[in-house]
């Protein structure tokens, strides 16, 4: 699913002219839709390939999977992609409770994808006049819901929608001006923002790895002549040895990988990234809204959770739900890819008494449901908990600060301790982001870019350019729930930096019941921003050297119990390489262009005095 999406992305700057989109028929495109050709049947299903027509006569490539016996008509559940629709989610497989309950699939390639005409325009805009001919994704949706109440026999004419990633963001485009049968909704992880927290930036750090391979991958394999650059197995070695970013379109891509070039075009959150910040676009919850998403999900924990709070902010009607799990990017569908540090086996409990009743109750009128307004898995307590908003009211506001020593205590710093603690960033030493060897994020070999962020972070223990601070043993149960915030004052010696906070849960020294888990480092909530963008995203501004500053990291939400007899702790560090690019702590107007002079070593100051306490912030519940 991941190489598909990267597919997508290929086309992500069609509407710039920056990128061709690719239509139907395509180099591209050929092999998948040969083999759409061929409908699958199953015991259960009869499947047909249709062109269903939209308003402006373009069609759109279509499976229509229908139940082959019912005791009754049935609703029709749809999902519509850019990524195939012979990779889409197998009846039997991901939606085998959906099909247990019995239900018309469907199956689309979105417009200019694969089977389907058109052209592709990724996070397509919503339509500005009222011309009947122009379309968005939400007349795509509503026009394909037409047809199929019309078309497909024996249905009870509701329909559902649901899907992972960008069927997630075409899920929850569906949901704005919905057609009338269109009852429920289910976007999953779907992408949000890809700037702030989403794909290819964090709070301003481009997300170097990620962002470089997507664009080889799908743009210089196009040419069999030109291979995939990266000819290391550790690409940690690979990055560093590439240098400065310039490097990149002065000697490998060389005007052929246009998706480059719009990253290095469009460094800031400019009116490019904020004409594709979706949950700027949402209004409210028109149909019940099923908002998942995975607390350790490496592509988009920042999508799920935005896209349900943009709609929460009006949701009157009580239509707008939400699970968080203990999952990756999609993990939910796929048990295979399950955590155990995280996850004691929670996918099947979620897609038959949560998706499956939701669906159930909205497509079928089914009695005796109830959906919480918020449901999330507590890894810490290896349990599912229920809110009924989210995120809860019902906490304490807590800060914990950074103390000298190393310590860390819900207490503020007292006058007497030492005024901060510093370390030397030098970029030509960055901290790898997951332990060496770093594989290629999609490296056909095998990867461990799904697990990355519940890796045992040990792996940094002793680094000189890591700061850390450590509670004592907790005495009992601590559980927090919401927002988790990181207010650093911090001062460079440069004019620029980059902030990567961590908060960590660190398990006993023994852990009878299994231990390979004794002493574990689990990351629980992390992010990391650029320290130009600390007042505003969109107007960098260069740091004043040697000046305590305040800046915020936001790291997101969580809802997790850290136990008696472990420890929290928190890090920082001013590099996460290679999925973030390293920040020259020179003033580099567009760090794509940065000079190898421009790179220098310099030191950062963490203050924690009662007048200037570095802290992060959270909300603790009351425990079960």
């Amino acid at each position: 699913m991941v190489s598909l999406r990267r597919a997508v992305m290929v086309a992500a700057l069609a509407a710039t002219g920056l990128v061709a989109a690719r239509s139907a028929g395509s180099g591209l495109s050929a092999a998948h839709a040969q083999q759409a050709a061929i409908p699958q049947d199953s015991t259960t299903h009869s499947c047909r390939l249709v062109m269903i027509p939209m308003r402006d006569a373009v069609k759109l490539n279509t499976k229509i999977c229908e139940a082959r016996s019912a005791a009754g008509p049935l609703p029709i559940i749809i999902t519509r992609t850019p990524y195939g629709i012979t990779g889409t989610q197998s009846i039997h497989g991901s939606y085998r409770f959906l099909a247990a309950d019995g239900y018309h699939f469907v199956q689309q390639d979105s417009r200019g994808r694969y089977g389907s005409e058109g052209t592709f325009l990724m996070v397509a805009p919503l339509r500005t006049t009222n011309d009947p001919r122009k379309w968005d994704e939400s007349t795509d949706a509503y026009d394909t819901v037409d047809w199929l109440v019309k078309n497909v026999a024996n249905n009870n004419g509701r329909a559902g929608m649901l899907g992972v990633s960008y069927p997630g963001f075409l899920t929850t485009m569906a949901g704005i001006n919905p057609h009338p049968a269109l009852r429920a909704i289910s976007p999953q992880a779907p992408a949000s923002d890809m700037w702030l927290g989403d794909d290819f930036f964090h709070q301003g750090a481009f997300r170097l790895s990620y962002g470089f391979e997507y664009a080889a991958d799908m743009e210089l394999s196009n040419n069999s002549s030109v291979p995939i650059p990266i000819d290391t197995w550790d690409t940690y070695e690979w990055y560093l040895n590439l240098g400065s970013l310039a490097n990149v379109e002065a000697n490998i891509f060389k005007g052929k990988v246009p998706t480059w070039t719009a990253f290095a075009t469009h460094p800031t959150y400019d009116a490019f990234w904020k004409a594709r910040a979706v949950q700027t676009k949402l209004q409210k919850a028109t149909v019940p809204t099923l908002v998942v998403g995975g607390w350790w999900d490496q592509e988009d924990r920042f999508g799920p959770l935005h896209t349900y709070k943009a709609l929460e902010r009006s949701d009157a009607g009580g239509k707008n739900f939400l699970v968080m799990g203990p999952w990756n990017h999609g993990g939910w569908r796929r048990s295979a890819s399950r955590m155990p540090v995280v996850d004691p086996g929670t996918s099947d409990a979620y897609l038959r008494d949560v998706e499956a009743s939701f669906f159930a109750l909205h497509l079928k009128d089914k009695a005796g449901v109830t959906v919480p307004e918020a449901r999330v898995f507590d890894s810490g307590a290896k349990e599912w908990r229920s809110f009924d908003v989210w995120p809860p009211r019902n906490g304490a506001a807590r800060s914990l600060y950074m103390r000298a020593g190393g310590r860390l205590s819900f207490d503020p710093p007292m006058a007497a301790e030492a005024a901060f603690d510093q370390y030397v960033s030098d970029p030509a030493n960055p901290v790898p982001y997951r332990a060496r060897p770093i594989e290629r994020t999609y490296d056909p070999r095998g990867s461990r870019w799904r697990n990355w962020e519940t890796e045992d972070q040990r792996f940094v223990d002793g680094r000189p350019d890591v700061l850390t601070f450590r509670s004592e043993k907790l005495t009992e149960d601590l559980t927090i729930a919401g927002d988790v915030v990181a207010h650093l004052v911090a001062a460079t010696t440069g004019r620029d930096a980059d902030w990567v906070v961590k908060l960590i849960d660190v398990f006993p020294d023994s852990v009878p019941e299994d231990w390979k888990l004794g002493g574990y480092q689990l990351m629980v909530a992390h992010d990391v921003m650029r320290g130009r963008y600390r007042k505003s995203f969109s107007s960098p501004e260069p740091i004043q050297p040697n000046v305590p500053t305040q800046f915020t990291v936001d790291l997101h939400q969580q809802a997790y119990t850290f136990k008696r007899g472990h420890r929290i702790m928190v890090q920082i560090q001013s590099t996460w390489f290679p999925l973030y690019d390293r920040n020259p702590q020179s003033w580099v107007a567009n760090i794509f262009r940065a000079r190898p002079v421009d790179f220098q070593a310099k030191t950062h100051r963490i203050w924690h005095t009662p007048a200037q306490a570095s802290r992060v912030d959270v909300t603790v519940v009351p425990a079960r």
